[in-house]
């Protein structure tokens, strides 16, 4: 059976000499670019190959887009291919722990119509836990034949979320930090705040206190707060380029709640133009 959402180490660890499965490793951290792939070359699960954030799962950022604007679906498909992927690979993704990168290549795959893609959970950190090895090993597979399906209502766009500003007929969903949202404590974008009438989930929030996942009934909870009774097709997820907003995609898919849409630019796009509002201060309640 296709594993859409989460994976646990057991069952990756079973089907590591699967030749119909695929593990991508997307260690990242945005401070330190190289960081993620170094590691990779230092030890990484057997098989495995690296996806690089700003290189393999963005388009080059321009003078107007976010931090991360999204690859062009053919060439994100010709690197899938070279990855070894078909359209029938179970795909299984993961970073060092919680999986906000890892999300990010989960929700492209499955924007691009690939529907067997799961985040493996706890990430690297999990799987050294349970005393599975680590190699330097390098893989080459075979060139799959993936081919790119855009899902075009999957994604909004800024003037989507200008005009939600006054309709207010989405409702848009920040995954950043508390401090960030309220214009706290801004470290990544040259303006602090919020988008008007936006609501604050931090990704973080999906988590316990040992970063595992939340237990599905205090995970349906928290969300349940954050949606405030809006359908699934109006929910709006954002972050501050687009990548840790797909975690909270993923946590609303384990959850069942199907239908809610990325706004791809995020933050670091919508600060681009001085024009548009900005607001800060917690969420309204």
């Amino acid at each position: 059976m296709a594993l859409r959402t989460l994976v646990d180490v057991d069952t990756l660890a079973a089907h590591l000499d699967d030749p119909r499965w695929v593990v991508l490793d997307c260690r990242f951290e945005l401070t330190r670019p190289t960081w993620g792939e170094e590691g990779f070359a230092a030890g990484h699960i057997p098989g495995a190959q690296y996806a690089h954030l700003d290189r393999d799962l963005a388009a080059t950022q321009t003078a107007s887009s976010g931090r991360h604007p999204l690859p062009e679906p053919e060439a994100f498909a010709a690197l899938a291919r070279r990855w070894g992927i078909n359209d029938d690979t179970q795909i299984v993704v993961h970073d060092q722990a919680s999986g906000v990168y890892a999300a990010r290549a989960w929700w492209l795959f499955r924007w691009l119509g690939h529907e067997s893609v799961a985040v493996l959970r706890g990430g690297l950190a999990a799987w050294t836990a349970s005393t599975r090895k680590l190699t330097v090993e390098t893989t080459t597979r075979a060139a799959g034949n993936f081919v790119a399906r855009p899902q075009e209502n999957w994604v909004v766009t800024v003037d989507d979320v200008l005009d939600s500003v006054e309709s207010h007929r989405l409702h848009v969903v920040d995954g950043r930090g508390a401090d960030r949202f309220a214009g706290q404590n801004e470290t990544m974008d040259p303006v602090a705040g919020h988008v008007p009438g936006a609501v604050n989930h931090p990704f973080a929030s999906n988590f316990a206190a040992d970063g595992t996942w939340l237990p599905e009934t205090e995970l349906r909870a928290r969300w349940e707060k954050t949606l405030q009774g809006r359908p699934a097709n109006e929910v709006v997820t954002m972050c501050g380029s687009g990548v840790s907003a797909c975690l909270n995609l993923l946590a609303l898919e384990t959850l069942g709640i199907q239908g809610a849409r990325l706004y791809t630019g995020s933050w670091s796009e919508w600060v681009r133009d001085p024009s548009r509002p900005v607001a800060t201060g917690a969420s309204a309640s």
